[in-house]
């Protein structure tokens, strides 16, 4: 069952205090207010506001817009920090359940999993990598913000409700990062730039981040070229302690005969893995944009841009690990471990357990252990995106008009993963767990110094991992002018795409030299952690020692075949939408037919790639309807329906990832079905007073082929015991799932400059069909991956001419993370703080002082039920300042 924290401050308390506030100021404001003498040019954040509100006024589907200058007034960094502010939308800082890296990373909409999220740039589609190893063998569809820097954005809707002429692909909705172009620009020649200096507390490090963009129009305005380019560092420094082997209690994990003398612990969860973490990164993101655009006549128009950004991203983690099962169970043998001396037991878990300090008299402790560390090194590991995108524009006549895209974007994902991995000689050692409130205290004496077990094993593991995304595409759209003042225009349209997805797994061979003492890295110190109770001050070893050692001792040689896999789609898509006006109702309605074609290639335990291919093909009709209906001159009614679709993942349909010390893993399944989605939206929105907004909505999604995980045992080759052997693997299958909720959102500018912004969002979702051996069916646990039940944002800000300062808090409930180690992984509950001040020097020169996550927040994730953590996280402060300069 799941479970949220509860927060001091209630999203209805929050909305009330700041409305009252806000009504008891704008009165004021209007008590003061006189005639106007002169026309007064408002910019700045209420410009964008009211750039914003007006253009999802006028849309004719349910949208949210942000502005280049939303952006430029709070600390994003990239396109997912702009989209956290927006009601329906929620955001993670990591690809997956690796915890998070204090960076905004995926997008998801309205309580479903990012992967249901369509991201297009420009109104195509865009392939990203990811650096992270399990997140590039999990093979996800949904893009890494991180590579696309907040600098890019021109304007970025996100589409809440479906149209029949947008790219299929989300089936809870899209986000369409759309740049600035050359022509729009109202200077002949526009040069901007921006340098700054980011400090994270915890890494105690200061980088540099700049970027600049130059815009040229010729004399005549009808041609234009933009360039773009960011070089942007952080050093980044996260403390944890993780737990990563919870399990129930069982005769097999005691070779000492506590479990006999005491069956009071069978079946009693117990922590088998309990790690003080830390991880160090220093990421760069660099890359650029060119956009070339050329209005030939006022009937014809082209536009070539090419985008890169490639995010460096080396990094070590270090984990000192209590791992009592080594010594309860000697080594594995099943006889003569060592019984713990204390325990006590809570409900249904084990919440403390001691070893003795000293080996028990009578057994032999050579082959025992209650520490192992893994320092894992990813030397040269990246992500990258690329585009190149031709666009042209035609006016055949006054009634009809085309336009059309041709183009191809790709991604690369790429981790050398080294661990080494030491078994220190025993030494006992105790774990108190506390829940979620705090981090287990783990004591093991002498974990400050490195003492290698007399019986070893020294050594560790390699894989080197790439995924390459790549898609060809092509489309034309049209739209014809009827002439009829109610249905006044009809769209259609064609597209086509092909789309590659390749999975490669390097085996990486330990030299027998790099198993022994003599063959050890050299570079033994300590590290300390800023987390409570943890391990501190415990031996480890530097990054550049273990790098070292691996290019002494570490081949990669051999593929993991089955690991690998390669995927190909070929789609074609044709739709026709007509657009009416009937006095006050507007909208739109049409259809979409889809036909896909997929070509899956599994990897399988050969020596040579001898793969299990799979071919399916499918159609899809999505028919969508908007209407929009304007019940007073500032009060305005939604509604919507349509039938959406998305892809499964790669990884759902195709990859392989086991665990071979605790023998987990997951798998594909490449007979999936597409997720398939019924969707209703109803909204109201009231436009009371200039750049300001009081909204409603609800909305309903029906999906009929939602992808969970069942469970089953099978057998793989076992790397680290070099035999077959049994793993618990989860693999995904097709269910039915629901999501139903509300947004509210409230915007006001109050006068004198003061303004705020509120919004909240409930989702609940959750699976209503119960595959075989997924949660649902298995415990009753039926959440879906993403849903926060409430989410919510409170903003404040003011501005004048010579100075801006804006407040904002966002906070998410907890929901289900995914699947780890073949078990449930939820994040708790999280809010986190962000503000952001400027000076502006001159109308041209302008000072920044930015934070980001200013409550220095503990990221928290618990197994099914919070007695059963899973990891505590800090990032610690960001504090960025910074000049921008425009000409």
């Amino acid at each position: 069952m799941k479970h949220n924290s509860t927060s001091g401050l209630t999203p209805i308390a929050s909305a009330v205090a700041l409305l009252v506030l806000s009504v008891s100021m704008s009165a004021q404001a209007q008590q003061a207010e006189q005639p106007a003498a002169q026309e007064v040019v408002v910019t700045g954040i209420r410009a964008a506001m009211q750039q914003s509100i007006n253009q999802k006024r006028n849309a004719e589907s349910l949208v949210e817009v942000i502005t280049a200058e939303d952006v430029g007034k709070m600390p994003d960094k990239n396109v997912a920090d702009s989209l956290q502010r927006i009601p329906g939308v929620s955001v993670a800082t990591a690809g997956g359940t690796e915890g998070g890296f204090g960076e905004n990373d995926r997008v998801a909409l309205r309580g479903t999993p990012s992967a249901l999220t369509l991201t297009t740039l420009n109104g195509h589609t865009v392939s990203s990598g990811d650096w992270y190893a399990a997140n590039i063998s999990g093979g996800g569809r949904s893009v890494s913000y991180s590579l696309f820097p907040s600098e890019l954005i021109g304007r970025v809707t996100v589409h809440k409700s479906s149209q029949a002429n947008l790219v299929e692909g989300g089936a809870a909705g899209s986000v369409d990062i759309e740049t600035r172009k050359p022509l729009d620009f109202k200077q002949q020649l526009t040069v901007q730039g921006s340098a700054e200096a980011v400090n994270s507390s915890l890494a105690g490090k200061t980088s540099g981040q700049f970027s600049g963009l130059v815009n040229w129009k010729n004399d005549e305005g009808n041609f234009g070229l933009l360039v773009q380019a960011f070089d942007e560092k952080r050093s980044l420094l996260r403390d944890g302690q993780e737990f990563l082997w919870w399990d129930k209690m069982q005769a097999g994990y005691d070779g000492s005969g506590w479990v006999q003398a005491h069956p009071e612990v069978l079946g009693k969860n117990i922590s088998l893995l309990t790690g003080t973490s830390q991880f160090q990164q220093d990421r760069e993101r660099k890359g650029g944009m060119v956009d070339a655009q050329f209005k030939v006549n006022s009937a014809l128009t082209f536009d070539l841009s090419g985008f890169y950004s490639r995010l460096d991203a080396t990094n070590v983690n270090r984990n000192m690990m209590f791992a009592p099962y080594s010594a309860m169970t000697n080594g594995w043998s099943g006889k003569g471990g060592v019984a713990p001396s204390s325990w006590t037991i809570v409900g249904n878990t084990i919440t403390s357990l001691t070893l003795p300090n000293s080996c028990p008299t009578g057994l032999d402790c050579s082959s025992m252990s209650t520490t192992v560390q893994d320092i894992a090194v990813r030397p040269g590991s990246y992500s990258d995106s690329k585009f190149i995108n031709l666009d042209v524009n035609y006016k055949a006549s006054d009634t009809l008009s085309y336009s059309g895209k041709l183009g191809q974007t790709q991604g690369t994902g790429y981790t050398k993963d080294i661990g080494y991995e030491v078994w220190n000689a025993y030494s006992g050692g105790s774990i108190t767990l506390y829940g979620l409130s705090q981090p287990a205290q783990v004591v093991v004496p002498g974990s400050g110094k490195l003492s290698y077990r007399p019986n070893g094993p020294i050594g560790g593991w390699a894989s080197e991992v790439t995924a390459k995304d790549k898609e060809t595409y092509g489309q034309v759209d049209g739209t014809w002018k009827t002439g009829n003042d109610v249905l006044h225009s009809v769209n259609f349209g064609f597209r086509a795409a092909t789309h590659n997805r390749d999975l490669t797994n390097l085996n990486g061979t330990v030299s027998a030299l790099g198993t022994t003492v003599a063959g050890a890295p050299n570079g033994v110190t300590t590290f300390t952690s800023s987390l409570p109770n943890v391990l501190n001050n415990t031996w480890t070893m530097t990054g550049d020692s273990v790098t070292d050692w691996a290019s002494k001792n570490v081949a990669f040689n051999s593929h993991s075949y089955q690991s690998e896999f390669k995927i190909k789609e070929d789609v074609q898509a044709a739709y026709a939408m007509a657009n009416f006006n009937a006095e006050k109702v507007s909208g739109n309605f049409g259809v979409r037919l889809v036909n896909t074609n997929e070509h899956v290639e599994n990897g399988s335990p050969n020596a040579t790639w001898a793969p299990i291919v799979t071919e399916n093909s499918y159609t899809d009709i999505l028919p969508s309807a908007n209407f929009r209906v304007d019940l007073t001159s500032n009060l305005v009614s939604r509604f919507a329906v349509s039938r959406t679709m998305a892809r499964p993942d790669f990884g759902q349909l195709a990859s392989l990832s086991l665990l071979d010390t605790q023998m987990t893993g997951s798998g594909g399944n490449p007979n999936l079905k597409p997720i398939r989605s019924t969707n209703f939206d109803a909204g109201i929105e009231w436009y009371f007073a200039p750049k300001s907004l009081l909204s409603a909505g609800v909305f309903n999604m029906s999906m009929d082929s939602y992808v969970t995980y069942g469970s089953f045992v099978q057998s793989f080759y076992n790397n680290a015991q070099k035999q077959n052997t049994n793993y618990n693997m989860s693999a995904a299958l097709n269910t039915t799932a629901e999501v139903k909720g509300l947004e509210l959102a409230y915007v006001q500018d109050i006068g004198h400059g003061f303004g705020v912004n509120v919004n909240y969002t409930y989702a609940n979702g959750k699976e209503t069909g119960k595959a075989p051996g997924s949660a649902c069916a298995t415990t009753g646990d039926c959440s879906m991956v993403g849903t926060s039940k409430n989410s919510y944002n409170l903003g404040a800000y003011f501005e004048n001419q010579k100075f801006s300062a804006r407040l904002q808090y966002s906070y998410r409930s907890a929901f289900l993370n995914g699947l780890d180690r073949n078990s449930a992984i939820y994040q708790d509950a999280i809010g986190t703080v962000s503000a952001s001040l400027t000076y502006n020097l001159t109308d041209n020169i302008s000072l920044s002082l930015e934070g980001k996550d200013l409550n220095d927040p503990m990221l928290k994730s618990y197994a099914t039920t919070p007695d059963q953590p899973r990891a505590f996280y800090k990032n610690g402060r960001q504090v960025y300042f910074g000049i921008r300069a425009k000409l």
